[in-house]
């Protein structure tokens, strides 16, 4: 909770209190007298939705970390070097405002809260007075919105905000300067308008920001892959149907469905083919051209194309849009080799001359879903839904259709689609890579000059290798002619001729040069690897100075370290250390690319290995703090926080709630203890709520383990979650017993835990097979799959017992052909953590080997989200997984420096440490594991027939046992380091 005492008033400008994707700049002017001398200054600040800070004309920081609506956190920033005593000094200030609910943040409103506090002395030094300076936001500030930025801009993803549109020629840069004058001809400056004092709504407290700033270092790339010259298609747009369809949904992040229509009429000059395009998939099969259906859909899915030859004049157009719907962009595009264009529809309430050229039909049927896949099908028996598909013109349309037809917002529709223009190349001609063009690359006062193909012959496209993935901000500095478009388009992966596209990611920039040298960073984080970078209405040569990334993470050093005798891993234990990095912002995210939301379920696996190779612990008590702040949305607490949509997975919670305890043990935290105990207990007691007549987890929610085909339905009794809630309540004991909770509270948690494992044996294992199986469905159906994940889960959480233990434990080592197979690296983690528990480091060691190796045989330098064994894991077959980094998948990380160099925790704190190495066909190793309370234990061994040589260093404050494999001999060294 806040303690500081604020003067500064929340602002805002425009007329909008939550405009859709604006930018906006603010800026307020003070003099400093020269007779006086500045100490310590300090500049808090807090912004809807995000900010970038300067101060006289240096960038600060940007911030703030994500928060429940409620809650606000602000950033402190000291700040006397960059004033200036005698002279004007400038705080200015970039605020990115979302104006719409995401996973990663809730809607409130446009606002700023900024407030300068400097200590100033007069009078002799031995006898300095000292008073108070604050210059805190209010009327006195000005602001303007960012006139270069397009707001149209499309949404990146449903999880995410938006994409670049920057027109340079719009706006000045000097704006963060002191010397910048607000008074120029055409200004769109005004006077800040004030909302209120801190404590007003939204924004109900402040709260100190409560972990580091995260890094901003400049990164070069490693290499340009390629040179082509590209033509994008004739036209091409994007637009939000989402929000278009159901206004209201900007509120919310849960997907829609919808039943609609999108309609225009494209005109030729002349007769010519026509090629219709959806360069990030259709939403239907449903598409009409004068009445016609088009049947004759060719491209890779979800790419779809469909070609028509038509006569000149006006063709009119109709496509079903009906569709579920999470958020993003749809992507429409159309090409001939002949002139067209969309007319506009105008007259009755259609589009106004200038508007988007394509309007509305329907909705005929909208729905709000929570879960991640709602069986309610959609309503297409709508009579006027039926009947608009026999329209044979707009003229038809309208007047059988009337108040149907509904024209777009202008703020939902743009025609600058990067992405469409990226994906679909109508031509694209690869050329040799000149030698001055590496200069792109490298920062060396001589630029690179990009090759002009001439007027109307095609654009310049370079795609750069960053050399290997990253999270940051994309700068660029460019030399060219006044309305050149610069494109960036940031990929994941690419293989020889194949681009891995990032469908249902619009990971784009478009720039539009201003005339001369010039700069541009972009305030919007990006996940990528390779950087497809166009150069289009070129009408001279471009210089391409730099091309950079400010890489942006949680700061870290490498405290934790593994190297062994076999290459593949330490690479294997290098990408796992590097994906980690990259997924810890603020909070641990999933990945920096499709989505950075803080998945609640991930983080507990992204928590130990994070212990392992980092040792970072703010940002892991943050992220478990920030879970129960979901308990408003559903006393289950929701699966990725603080999000807008209400989705709720089982195991997610019960892995929470599980990391608590290992938080707890890791720090030896007894005060978060004792605070998070309670939180814990609220939401378990809510699942037992759930428990039917014979005692089993029976409920309705996202029931997800893994990504491969197991069984695992919406509704019904989930075999894998029972199995999880009896591990969550074991541990909660274990939490409550720490936090000195109530005897009977801990005894209802392992009476409920033993009793739930009964019924579990009783009710879900299947005798014939001598295995668990998936589930039970809720039409009472027992399903007849069963799967590794399954039978790893009841090993784990001790269900499994007896005989029944020993008969899976030979399924860790032998999977049966007949069970669905492990499908993600996450679920991996669960796999190596039983095969530690059974003491089969071996079989662990060859399924790193084995599946790690396949992303190190592809080039990764991160750790994929899935493994490619399955279909549902990849569009094609070129695909092999979505996301090329993601942290849910770096468990060599922990596994390497836990079984193999053998450094386990033996008591709460780290005060006591077993040092257990495995080496298996390992001739050596040696490592570094990172201690809570600081420093180390450096471990290294080797092995020389049946002698092992150890040696252990750690602080005399921590005592350390070594246990060497039975059989060898030993020759054990300690020491003390730090």
């Amino acid at each position: 909770m806040d303690s500081r005492s604020w003067s500064a008033k929340w602002i805002w400008g425009g007329e909008e209190e939550s405009p859709r994707n604006e930018w906006r700049c603010f800026r307020k002017t003070f003099e400093l007298p020269e007779e006086k001398t500045l100490g310590a200054a300090w500049l808090h600040i807090a912004a809807d939705s995000r900010y970038v800070l300067y101060v006289n004309g240096e960038q600060v920081g940007r911030g703030p970390v994500r928060s429940w609506r409620e809650e606000q956190f602000y950033d402190s920033y000291e700040v006397r070097h960059l004033l200036h005593a005698g002279q004007r000094n400038v705080i200015a200030v970039h605020v990115l405002h979302f104006g719409v609910t995401n996973f990663y943040y809730i809607l409130g409103r446009g606002g700023l809260l900024a407030e300068l506090e400097c200590e100033v002395t007069s009078g002799d030094a031995t006898a300095a007075e000292l008073k108070p300076l604050r210059v805190g936001s209010d009327d006195t500030w000005t602001t303007s919105r960012l006139q270069a930025q397009n707001p149209v801009s499309p949404r990146m993803s449903c999880q995410q905000g938006f994409a670049d549109l920057y027109d340079a020629r719009l706006w000045d840069e000097r704006w963060i300067t002191a010397g910048y004058r607000e008074d120029g001809p055409g200004s769109t400056w005004e006077p800040a308008k004030v909302i209120g004092p801190p404590g007003i709504e939204p924004w109900k407290r402040l709260a100190p920001r409560d972990i580091p700033f995260l890094t901003e270092e400049k990164i070069y790339p490693s290499r340009i892959v390629s040179l082509r010259r590209v033509q994008a298609p004739a036209w091409s747009a994007v637009l939000d149907l989402r929000a278009a369809m159901m206004p209201d949904s900007i509120h919310h992040a849960n997907p829609v469905s919808f039943v609609g229509y999108l309609a225009g009429e494209l005109v030729l000059s002349e007769a010519g083919n026509v090629t219709f395009g959806f360069p990030a998939g259709r939403r239907t099969d449903n598409m009409w051209v004068d009445g016609r259906l088009c049947a004759d859909w060719t491209g890779d899915l979800p790419e779809r194309y469909c070609t028509l030859e038509l006569a000149a004049g006006a063709h009119f157009v109709l496509i079903d849009v009906t569709s579920w719907d999470h958020g993003g962009a749809f992507h429409l595009a159309a090409h001939a080799e002949v002139p067209l264009e969309w007319r506009t529809p105008g007259g009755n309430g259609m589009q106004p001359a200038g508007a988007p050229p394509l309007v509305l039909i329907g909705p005929f049927d909208t729905t709000v879903h929570i879960d991640h896949q709602d069986p309610k099908p959609f309503r297409m028996d709508h009579p006027v839904y039926l009947k608009a598909a026999g329209a044979a013109n707009m003229t038809e349309l309208q007047e059988q259709l009337g108040s149907w037809v509904h024209p777009i917002p202008q703020a939902l529709y743009s025609e600058e689609d990067v992405f469409g223009a990226s994906v679909w190349t109508v031509e694209a001609e690869p050329h040799s890579i000149p030698s001055q063009l590496e200069r792109a690359i490298m920062p060396t006062p001589e630029p690179a000059v990009l090759p002009l193909f001439g007027h109307g012959a095609g654009d310049c496209e370079i795609v750069i290798d960053v050399g290997r993935e990253t999270s940051g901000f994309i700068g660029f500095e460019v030399e060219a002619e006044a309305g050149t478009v610069v494109d960036v388009y940031g990929l994941e992966y690419m293989r020889d001729d194949y681009r891995q596209h990032t469908y249902g990611l619009d990971n784009t920039i478009r720039y539009v040069c201003r005339q001369g040298r010039q700069r541009y960073l972009s305030p919007v984080r990006r996940g990528f690897r390779y950087m497809v970078l166009t150069v289009r209405k070129a009408s001279t040569p471009v210089k391409l100075h730099e091309v950079y990334v400010n890489q942006s993470t949680y700061p870290v050093t490498n405290a934790g370290a593994f190297q062994c005798s076999d290459p593949l891993l330490n690479e294997i234990w290098n990408i796992s250390r590097h994906t980690t990095r990259l997924c810890m912002e603020d909070t641990f995210v999933d990945c920096p690319s499709y989505e950075q939301v803080f998945w609640v379920g991930d983080s507990r696996n992204e928590a130990l290995v994070n212990y392992y190779v980092f040792g970072s612990l703010d940002i892991v008590k943050r992220c478990l703090n920030l879970v129960p702040g979901s308990k408003d949305m559903s006393p289950l607490y929701i699966d990725q926080v603080p999000s807008g949509w209400s989705s709720v997975i089982p195991n997610w919670t019960f892995f929470w709630s599980i990391a608590c305890l290992e938080y707890v043990e890791h720090t030896n935290d007894t005060d978060f203890a004792a605070k998070i105990w309670p939180e814990v207990r609220y939401t378990l007691e809510h699942y037992l709520q759930k428990l039917n007549a014979d005692g089993l987890l029976d409920m309705r929610g996202w029931n997800l383990l893994d990504w491969a085909p197991i069984d695992q339905p919406n509704e019904g009794i989930v075999t894998h979650q029972n199995l999880m809630l009896v591990h969550a309540l074991n541990k909660a004991a274990e939490l409550a017993r720490i936090a000195g909770g109530d005897d009977q509270d801990i005894e209802r948690l392992l009476r409920a835990g033993r009793e739930l494992a009964a019924t579990i044996n009783a009710h879900l294992w299947e005798e014939g097979k001598q295995a668990y199986l998936d589930c039970i469905h809720a039409d009472g159906r027992r399903s007849d799959i069963f799967s590794m994940q399954t039978q790893v889960l009841a090993y784990l959480t001790g269900v499994a017992c007896g005989d029944r233990r020993e008969t899976i434990g030979s399924y860790l080592l032998s999977p049966p052909a007949a069970f669905v197979q492990i499908g993600s690296p996450f679920m991996s983690f669960f796999y190596y953590e039983a095969l530690v528990d059974a003491g089969r480091y071996e079989q662990m060691l060859n399924d790193i080997r084995f599946n790690y190796g396949q992303m190190v045989r592809y080039d990764a330098t991160t750790c994929w989200e899935m493994y490619p064994n399955f279909s549902e894991n990849r569009a094609n077959p070129d695909q092999l997984t979505r996301s090329h980094c993601h942290a849910w998948s770096a468990a060599p990380g922990y596994f390497l420096g836990q079984g193999i160099l053998g450094v386990k925790r033996a008591n709460p704190g780290w005060t006591r440490v077993l040092i257990e190495p495995q080496p298996c066909d390992l001739a050596w190793a040696r490592g570094s594991v990172p201690l809570p309370q600081g420093g180390r234990i450096d471990v290294s061994w080797s092995v020389d027939g049946d002698m092992m040589n150890v040696r252990v260093a750690a602080p005399s404050s921590v005592e350390v046992e070594v246990r060497i494999p039975a059989g060898m001999r030993e020759q054990v060294t300690l020491a003390v380091n730090g």
